[in-house]
């Protein structure tokens, strides 16, 4: 059997029907996962995350699983505009290397913001692309990628807060700000939801609680002043 299997998919933009390829669940073979939930997979595997975004062979239009589930002609109208007007059919449907996936995935962002998706959708495609910077082992654009990611998820914490899983939120903001090196900000997050008794995730309390000591080893390593809820202990529960 091999890893992938092709999918049938309708266009949003053109409405034509393409092929896109998975990785069978089968063959996601992961052997560790960053804090920030990044995932890496056995050396030879194909990567699962290679294959998220599907891209229209004909227009152009590439997108998740995430986004809405229609267009609007005024939407259609810019995407045309903006990107199907300059551009070469080319099949992304099988199989994916790494530039492949980096190329497809800003594809991806632009045809999200053409087409003004919710700041939800954007943070996770900005913060995909950060990984595959970090696959890349090219630190600089790992970090401008963060950046963005980071100012998404506020945006989404702001708008839609309510309507997603507040503490998982809130650790992923707590922990791009300690990715950042912006301490101060990353303990600001990763405490909310240790102290918020409404929050009852025990597994997002767990990893603030660890963030949260991670920033203070880093923040001791760094010779720098620790914040006053810093010299006490973490609130317990």
């Amino acid at each position: 059997m091999e890893p992938l299997y092709r999918k049938a998919v309708v266009c949003l933009h053109c409405r034509r029907e393409f092929q896109t390829s998975r990785v069978r669940p089968s063959f996601k073979k992961a052997v560790k996962t960053d804090t920030d939930f990044c995932t890496y997979y056995k050396e030879g595997h194909e990567n699962p995350e290679f294959y998220v975004v599907c891209v229209c062979p004909t227009c152009g239009f590439a997108s998740t699983d995430s986004f809405g589930p229609s267009m609007n002609e005024r939407q259609r109208a810019a995407f045309g505009e903006k990107v199907t007007a300059t551009w070469s059919v080319k099949d992304y449907g099988g199989k994916r290397t790494l530039t492949d996936a980096m190329f497809v995935y800003k594809l991806a962002l632009l045809s999200a913001q053409v087409v003004g998706e919710r700041p939800r959708v954007v943070a996770g495609i900005l913060h995909h692309i950060a990984w595959l910077y970090r696959y890349q082992g090219d630190e600089d654009g790992e970090q401008r990628f963060l950046r963005y990611a980071l100012e998404q998820y506020v945006k989404v914490y702001e708008s839609e807060g309510a309507e997603m899983n507040g503490a998982r939120l809130m650790y992923l903001i707590g922990e791009l700000h300690r990715r950042l090196k912006e301490y101060p900000d990353a303990v600001k997050w990763f405490s909310r939801v240790i102290n918020d008794k409404r929050i009852m995730d025990a597994g997002m309390i767990r990893a603030c609680r660890e963030g949260w000591a991670t920033v203070r080893d880093d923040m001791l390593a760094a010779k720098m002043e620790l914040p006053e809820e810093m010299r006490q202990s973490a609130g317990k529960r």
